[in-house]
C-alpha cells in the first residue's frame, strides 16, 4: 500500500462487466511444472518489462500464458468519481482492464480480470469464477490496499480461503505463477502481515494490530495474509519511502527473524515455492534489503527503543538468495568491491526519507550503506531521522563479514551483513 497512489489509465472501461466475465473456455492450463510453482512479488511502482515477460514465461510463455488479474485491492466502480473516463479510471474494473491488456501486449494468448472486488465478495466463492481461475495458468495481483483482499478473497475472521482463493492456492502448488506488486505483493505474507504505517512513527511508537484510519501508525494483522510467501516478512515501496525503519520494527515487535524489503519496480522471484528447492531471485531497476535480526538485541528506555545487530544486505538485479542457508550469491558481471574511495560518507540526516521533509531523497538508507562499504575513510556511517523530539540515529558498521559488489568497479552495486543499529537520540 503505498501513500503516493497514482491513477492508471485504462484502455478498457470494465465495469459494465463486473459479474459478466464467464468461465474461460476449457481450453487445457500448460502442464504444472514438478516441485512447486513461482512467486514474482513487486515492490510496488511496476514498469520493467522484463518482470511482465517473466510472469509470461512463467505462465506458460508466449502464446501460451493465460494469466488471472485480480484487483480487488482497488476500490469498486461506484467508488471512484473517473470510472466513465478511461484515461483516469483506478478501480477493479478498470485496472483488471489495463493489466489484462498489458500481458497480451507481452505475449500472453490470454488475460482476463476475476471479477471480485470488496462490493462483490460473493463472487470469490462462485464455481463459475473458480472455472475461470482453473483455466489460467497464472495470476496477478495489483496494488491498492491489501486489506481488501483479505475482505474479499479470505472469510472473515475464520480466515480460511474462499473457493478461488482455494483454486489459487492448489494452481501454485502444482506450478503456476503468481505475482503481484504493491498491495498483490503484501497480500502474500503470512502471519503479522503489514497493513500501514511509516518509519519514524513505527520506532517512536511501535507496531499495534489491526489497521487504521491513520496512515502513519504502523499496523499488522496478526492472522497475515495468503500465506504464499514463508521466508520472512515482507514490505513494498521500501526505498522511495523510508520503509526499513517499519519493517524493522515490526519484525522486532512480532518476533519475525527476517524480512524482505523490497524497492519499486523490483521484484523477488521465488522459485519451487514451499519446496527444499525454493530459490529467491532479485529482478528489477533497484534492489531488496534483507533484514537479519537473528541475533538482534531491543532495548526500551526513558528515551525510547532501541535495537542492535541487525543485519542488512542489499541486493539487486540478478542476485540471488537462500533463504535456507541465509546467503546471498551475486549475479554473474558483478566482481567483489575493493574499497578505494578516500571521501567521508556524505551526511544524511533524513534516512527514511520522511513524508514530512519536502526535500526527501528516496533511497537514502540503501544509499548511505552504499557509500560506506565504498570508503576506505571510516568503517562506521551514521544517519539520523529528519523528525526529533525524540530522533532517532542509525549506525552502519562493517564488519568481517561485510561483502559489496559492483560492475565499474567503484561504485557498491550489491552488499552484504552490514552490521545495524537504531538507538534514540539524547534530548
Amino acid at each position: 500500500m503505498s501513500r503516493n497512489r497514482t491513477l492508471r489509465a485504462a484502455t478498457v472501461v470494465a465495469a459494465a462487466c463486473l459479474l459478466a466475465v464467464t468461465a474461460a473456455p476449457a481450453a487445457s492450463a500448460t502442464a504444472p511444472r514438478p516441485g512447486g510453482g513461482t512467486l514474482i512479488l513487486v515492490g510496488g511502482g511496476l514498469k520493467d518489462v522484463r518482470i511482465y515477460r517473466e510472469i509470461v514465461a512463467k505462465a506458460g510463455g508466449h502464446g501460451r500464458a493465460r494469466i488471472g488479474v485480480l484487483t480487488a485491492a482497488s476500490v469498486p466502480p461506484s467508488q471512484d468519481p473517473d470510472a466513465a473516463d478511461p484515461a483516469t479510471c483506478s478501480n477493479s474494473a478498470c485496472n483488471g482492464a489495463y493489466y489484462a491488456d498489458l500481458f497480451k501486449q507481452y505475449g500472453a494468448a490470454d488475460a482476463q480480470w476475476v471479477p471480485i472486488d470488496i462490493e462483490h465478495v460473493a463472487a470469490a466463492d462462485s464455481d463459475a469464477v473458480v472455472a475461470q481461475v482453473d483455466a489460467m495458468t497464472g495470476f496477478f495481483f495489483g496494488g491498492g490496499d491489501q486489506y481488501r483482499y483479505v475482505t474479499s478473497l479470505l472469510h472473515g475472521a475464520a480466515h480460511t480461503d474462499s473457493k478461488v482463493l482455494a483454486a489459487i492456492r492448489a494452481k501454485l502448488a502444482a506450478g503456476a505463477v503468481v505475482a503481484g506488486s504493491s498491495a498483490g505483493a503484501q497480500i502474500a505474507a503470512g502471519r503479522d502481515m503489514v497493513t500501514g504505517g511509516d518509519s519514524y512513527q513505527a520506532l517512536r511508537d511501535g507496531s499495534a494490530p489491526g489497521w487504521f484510519d491513520d496512515a502513519s501508525r504502523l499496523g499488522h494483522l496478526p492472522e497475515g495474509g495468503f500465506g504464499f510467501f514463508g521466508a520472512g516478512l515482507i514490505d513494498t515501496h521500501t526505498g522511495t519511502e523510508g520503509r526499513e525503519g517499519r519493517a524493522l520494527r515490526l519484525a522486532a515487535d512480532t518476533g519475525h527473524d527476517r524480512v524482505f524489503a523490497l524497492d519499486e519496480d523490483t521484484a523477488v522471484e521465488v522459485e519451487h515455492v514451499g519446496t527444499r528447492q525454493e530459490t529467491l531471485r532479485v529482478l528489477g531497476t533497484h534492489g531488496v534489503a534483507v533484514l537479519d535480526l537473528r541475533r538482534a538485541r531491543t532495548r526500551t528506555g526513558t528515551t525510547g527503543w532501541s535495537v542492535d545487530h541487525v543485519r542488512y544486505s542489499y541486493l539487486t538485479d540478478g542476485d540471488r538468495y537462500d533463504p535456507r542457508t541465509w546467503q546471498a550469491r551475486p549475479a554473474d558481471g558483478k566482481s567483489p568491491l575493493r574499497p578505494a574511495g578516500t571521501a567521508p560518507v556524505p551526511a544524511n540526516t533524513d534516512v527514511f526519507s520522511s513524508v514530512d521533509n519536502p526535500d526527501a531523497v528516496p533511497y537514502s538508507f540503501s544509499g548511505t550503506a552504499r557509500a560506506l562499504v565504498a570508503t576506505t575513510a571510516q568503517r562506521s556511517a551514521t544517519a539520523t531521522t529528519y523528525e526529533s523530539a525524540p530522533g532517532f540515529r542509525v549506525t552502519l558498521t562493517r564488519t568481517g563479514d561485510t561483502r559489496a559488489w559492483t560492475t565499474d568497479g567503484r561504485t557498491a552495486v550489491s552488499l552484504t551483513q552490514l552490521d545495524t543499529a537504531v538507538a534514540p537520540l539524547a534530548p
